[in-house]
């Protein structure tokens, strides 16, 4: 197991991966590799930090079900203009069908635009704030398609619903995830990650950018509800193990909401294998795998929870291009290591 850790380095020229497993209510694997920090000489750890980018957004699903299963939203709930919860907030008119626009729509993909392409607001005007943002991207990019009509990743409307917990709870963003999500999980060091090297927190490791990429260029701290989480491994292991539990470990959510969440988006292509449901890619309708994984300049990441309950996730400090090769590699790497231990796979 530890050589297909180095055996990633290597290949990818990562300076530094980490991995944890939990199976049966308990972590079974975990293991730092390589150099966290190359100006400080650190070696990483099992507590250093990662950007986690997109491995945020099932984080973001279970708060925006934490708020259901208080009473507090509704899934069909509009988001903008006057029945909406964000109401005039960000404009006083709107394009066609930005007021169709639901929490549930954010939360599938299904807004009818608002892409991850070039024009994603998340990586244009660094300088503005939420506000400003959401004001002049809602304004300036017309929706294409009726909401709920057509499937397209958007890391804009997980931004739009971190506004949506921030004006129902009063809280930031931060806090709230902080209170309500991860400290029942046993969570206490995550947190929304600075912008530039100087501003990264305790124990977080140094990004490394490749193909001239740099990670210290993007505001990741505005990114907060699509991609703006640090964790350990050790945490998205834990948070995922606590969505619908163990024998030993409770779940934080109900099971009719991660019946809900773990279903597939009518919208996503049907003849697909794995869909995106709500917060998470499934396999079987949500009775497989779940997972997501997360890139950004400096990061890869990828957190999963297997049809039998084993919960991980893995972290690594640079990204290659084309990205895909290793985002596939992160997510093979943490299968190869599960697949040599017999009594895992029985």
């Amino acid at each position: 197991m530890f050589r297909i850790g180095r055996n990633f380095l290597n290949q990818f020229f990562a300076p530094a991966l980490s991995v944890a497993i939990v199976r049966d209510s308990r972590f079974v694997f975990e293991h730092p590799w390589g150099t966290a920090d190359t100006k400080q000489h650190e070696q990483c750890s099992n507590t250093s930090l990662f950007r986690i980018a997109s491995v945020t957004k099932p984080i973001t699903s279970v708060a925006i079900f934490t708020l259901l299963e208080q009473g507090k939203l509704n899934l069909n709930d509009k988001v903008f203009g006057p029945s909406g919860i964000l109401a005039f907030d960000y404009g006083k008119t709107f394009r066609q069908y930005v007021t169709d626009v639901t929490v549930d729509h954010l939360l599938t993909h299904t807004s009818g635009g608002w892409p991850n392409d070039d024009t994603d607001p998340m990586f244009h005007n660094n300088s503005w704030d939420h506000k400003k943002l959401i004001t002049e991207s809602i304004a300036n990019l017309p929706l294409t398609y009726p909401p709920g009509t057509h499937w397209a990743y958007s890391n804009f409307g997980y931004c739009i619903l971190g506004r949506v917990i921030e004006k129902i709870t009063g809280l930031t963003y931060e806090n709230f995830v902080q209170q309500s999500v991860l400290a029942p999980c046993g969570i206490a060091d995550m947190r929304i990650a600075g912008n530039t090297y100087r501003e990264r927190a305790p124990n977080e490791v140094e990004y490394l950018g490749q193909f001239n990429e740099n990670p210290y260029n993007m505001n990741v701290t505005r990114m907060d509800s699509h991609g703006g989480w640090i964790a350990t491994p050790n945490d998205l292991a834990k948070f995922t193990a606590h969505l619908g539990g163990t024998p030993t470990i409770p779940s934080i959510l109900k099971p009719t909401s991660i019946k809900l969440m773990t279903t597939p988006a009518p919208a996503y292509p049907q003849n697909s294998d794995a869909k995106y449901a709500r917060g998470w890619m499934v396999r079987n309708n949500g009775a497989g795998n779940w997972w997501h994984a997360g890139s950004l300049p400096g990061t890869t990441s990828v957190m999963v929870r297997t049809s039998d309950g084993m919960c991980w996730g893995a972290l690594t400090n640079t990204r290659t291009q084309p990205s895909d090769a290793i985002n596939t590699a992160l997510d093979q790497l943490v299968w190869d290591m599960v697949h040599q231990v017999p009594s895992w796979n029985s």
